[in-house]
C-alpha cells in the first residue's frame, strides 16, 4: 500500500525507521500515469521492508524544490534519513526493483 507523502508527513517517513521510496508525480503528467501501476505493484511486493509514497508536486512543491526536481516522475529512495538514489523518467518494473533491492 502506498502513503500519501505531504509537507506535513515527509519528515517522519523520511526518518522513519524503513527506507522510503517517493514518487514524485502530477494528475497531468502521461509518464507518471504510466509509472503509476509499476509503483503500486513495488509498494505490495516490498510491503512491511520499504515504504512507498506517491508525492504530488503541485501540492507539495517544496518537497521537489528541496531535492532539485526539474522533471517528473522522479523518485527518490532515502536510507536512514538520507537521500541515496534518484530516477527521473519512466522505466520499467525491472529498473525500479532493482533500485528497490539495493536499499534494503
Amino acid at each position: 500500500m502506498e502513503v500519501q507523502i505531504t509537507s506535513e508527513n515527509f519528515e517522519s517517513y523520511k526518518t522513519g525507521e524503513l527506507p522510503l521510496v517517493v514518487d514524485l508525480w502530477a494528475t497531468w503528467c502521461g509518464p507518471c500515469r504510466m509509472l503509476a501501476p509499476i509503483i503500486s505493484e513495488l509498494a505490495e511486493q516490498y510491503a512491511g521492508r520499504i515504504v512507498v509514497g506517491k508525492c504530488d508536486v503541485e501540492e507539495n512543491d517544496d518537497i521537489a524544490m528541496e531535492f532539485g526536481v526539474r522533471n517528473i516522475p522522479t523518485i527518490l529512495f532515502f536510507k536512514n534519513g538520507q537521500l541515496v538514489d534518484k530516477f527521473v523518467g519512466a522505466t520499467n518494473k525491472a529498473t525500479l526493483e532493482e533500485k528497490f533491492n539495493a536499499l534494503l
